[in-house]
């Protein structure tokens, strides 16, 4: 096999796994939301449309250009019309992103249903200071001329709340855009419960939030950072459980 090719497949497994673990940590949607990632030549793997996130496996991905036709499609489902317009438009933005992942979470929904948006309450949540971006509700996403707004409101950051509708996340690596989203699900979530105690909150300064957020960056760049954590959470899957079928 040769380096693209070995290439292709490590990314097939991470992102077939980056599904699964979607999945066992709850935060899918059915067959709605999706995640992709880049592959050489302007192409990107989707979820089949059909497959819940449990039944992904690396060998059932389907494989669009850059204009959203299909190369691929092992299951024969087709892709999410909406995961296309969103995916591409961030794939197209942002040469360096890798992955794109998207969710309806409830924690996540509601908190993209709060004016104040995600506040700077806890560790989690502290890493997104002055790094998370906001996108006004446009209807289910279907528009591609909705691309552009949404590229232009997410800029430079990595992780990003879609008003009325959820939260997205991108990174240089899958495993990269699934730790942002498991701490960002993590950061709505606890929000949301001290919210829920009506007591006074405590609010982080900008200053130690700041200091918070480059610490995240330096641990994410280490050699103990978003490599090693994303392997601990491959551990958590059995490799015959993404692997191709025979």
């Amino acid at each position: 096999m040769n380096t693209t090719s070995e290439s292709e497949a490590a990314i097939r497994h991470d992102l077939a796994a980056a599904y699964r673990l979607i999945a066992l940590d709850g935060m899918d949607d059915g067959i709605s939301t999706h995640i992709s990632a880049r592959l050489p030549g302007e192409r990107f793997l989707l979820n089949p449309f059909g497959l819940r996130f449990e039944e992904i496996r690396a060998d059932s991905l389907v494989t669009v250009d850059a204009e959203g036709k299909v190369l691929d499609d092992p299951a024969g489902l087709g892709i999410n019309p909406a995961g296309f317009t969103i995916h591409s438009a961030v794939h197209a933005a942002r040469p360096e992103v890798a992955c794109v992942l998207h969710t309806h979470t409830v924690a996540g929904v509601a908190l993209s249903c709060l004016e104040e948006g995600l506040l700077p309450l806890n560790q989690w949540s502290l890493q997104f200071h002055d790094r998370l971006a906001y996108h006004d509700y446009e209807a289910i996403s279907l528009d591609l001329d909705e691309r552009k707004r949404l590229t232009a409101d997410l800029g430079d950051h990595s992780a990003m709340v879609l008003r009325q509708h959820g939260l997205l996340t991108c990174g240089r690596s899958v495993g990269e855009a699934f730790l942002r989203m498991r701490d960002l699900e993590r950061s709505c979530q606890t929000q949301l419960a001290a919210q829920a105690t009506g007591q006074a909150l405590r609010l982080a300064s900008p200053e130690l939030a700041e200091k918070v957020a480059r610490q995240y960056e330096a641990w994410a760049a280490s050699p103990h950072g978003t490599a090693c954590a994303w392997q601990a959470e491959r551990r958590r899957l059995p490799d015959d459980d993404i692997s191709p079928e025979h």
